[in-house]
């Protein structure tokens, strides 16, 4: 039986019944049961922001144990713009339908504006490239940025076109259903050649820029790494699959395993031990110059799979190595004393 339904004579209002299954549950949760097409950040919103009434009785607090039989009725209020003016910043497009966007992201290349960055980001990129189609996500006519990447790593993004998808897609980031897979050139060779890292990660206890391996107060991560390539015990290449996705997780991970990512301005080796376990590889000037040099974190997305949150259809996208990454491998091969 539906118990549920939008009510497109009457405005942009939401009904729903409670039924026997929601009897007890908080609001909000039993919302979202109900109304799956909406994610509960969003439904939570709408409650406390007064748009919310069970039995014509007006309710903002999402916690209220709602009961079998309850009538409620959502009002979905007209959409925000975004803040972010549409830019026209070319974007390599994978794929894309009505739902999903797929991005191959070029390093240097912030994904949302902020402090510092208030233009030419993957956001203003995408509200020019959608355009009208671009549907609201959590009530604000904006791009839904599922992941993150940080600026200077390269690779895969996905991207929910409406609250539809952003809703299904955020749940498969948080079952794990989802899968990413990275590539990252490291200092020193990790052994065992395969393993998994479990932590806590937090803000960093002295420096807010920040994250760190904490022993309390910080979220669950998890990172599942493979040893692809190793140069004489000086560089390596990892695979890495995140289980979760905090903050900085993989470079972070890296480091407190004391293999450090390549280039990575806050969590890098020291130059002179970098330096140092370059030459006891047996390298030359040419490539701790290229090494030492590189001038972003070697970290890039490399591959993503999902299920289309329309079709149910397995969904799974690859990208090369990005020019500057691949040509470093290059010539640390090229000259891999080993």
């Amino acid at each position: 039986m539906n118990n549920t339904q939008q009510d497109d004579t009457i405005g942009d209002t939401l009904h729903a019944v409670i039924g026997e299954a929601e009897s007890g549950m908080r609001l909000d949760k039993a919302v979202a049961q109900l109304l799956p097409d909406f994610s509960r950040t969003r439904l939570q919103g709408l409650i406390e922001g007064g748009e919310c009434l069970i039995d014509g009785v007006p309710c903002e607090t999402p916690s209220r144990k709602v009961k079998a039989g309850e009538q409620i009725v959502l009002a979905l209020p007209p959409l925000e713009d975004a803040q972010p003016e549409p830019e026209n910043i070319p974007l390599d497009v994978l794929f894309e339908d009505d739902d999903v966007l797929v991005i191959n992201k070029p390093a240097g290349l912030v994904v949302h504006p902020a402090v510092g960055h208030a233009t030419g980001t993957l956001v203003n990129a995408l509200l020019y490239h959608c355009g009208d189609t671009l549907s609201g996500i959590n009530g604000v006519r904006r791009p839904g940025i599922v992941h993150r990447l940080d600026k200077d790593t390269s690779g895969l993004m996905m991207v929910a076109k409406n609250d539809f998808a952003h809703h299904h897609l955020s749940e498969q980031l948080q079952d794990r259903s989802l899968s990413r897979v990275y590539y990252a050139l490291v200092l020193g060779v990790p052994f065992p050649y395969k393993g998994r890292v479990e932590t806590l990660i937090g803000r960093h206890p002295s420096n807010r820029l920040k994250m760190a391996v904490v022993k309390g107060g910080g979220k669950d991560a998890a990172t599942n790494y493979a040893v692809l390539e190793h140069y004489n015990d000086a560089l390596a290449l990892v695979e890495c699959h995140l289980e979760s996705g905090r903050t900085h997780q993989i470079r972070v991970h890296m480091q407190h395993l004391g293999f450090p990512l390549v280039g990575d301005e806050l969590y890098g080796a020291q130059v002179t031990k970098a330096r140092s376990i370059l030459r006891k590889g047996g390298y030359g000037e040419e490539v701790m110059a290229a090494v030492l040099n590189f001038p972003r974190q070697a970290l890039h997305a490399a591959e993503i799979s999902f299920i289309h949150p329309r079709s149910e259809e397995e969904m799974h996208f690859e990208a090369p190595l990005p020019d500057d990454f691949a040509k470093l491998l290059s010539l640390i091969e090229k000259e891999n004393p080993s």
